[in-house]
């Protein structure tokens, strides 16, 4: 999985799961122009251990469709 790829690819390869990705292409200084994915089929806690642990480096974990996926910061807004 050393191959750079780009947001759309990733979507459509891991359509609605997390992904820990490495190597980012920042569009817009928010959003991923492409990078290479590192991590599939871990939950988000797996992935930001990963994180936080700073052994992975240039780790950035993110949900491939944020729209399927529920928010808890926003429960009782």
């Amino acid at each position: 999985m050393d191959e750079r790829m780009t947001w759309e690819e990733i979507v459509k390869k891991y359509p609605d799961q997390w992904v820990g990705l490495v190597d980012v292409d920042w569009k817009d200084g928010a959003n991923v122009r492409s990078a290479v994915v590192k991590y599939t089929d871990l939950s988000r806690d797996e992935l930001l251990e990963l994180q936080v642990g700073g052994e992975e480096g240039e780790l950035y974990s993110t949900y491939t469709t944020p729209d399927n996926v529920f928010q808890l910061g926003m429960v009782g807004w």
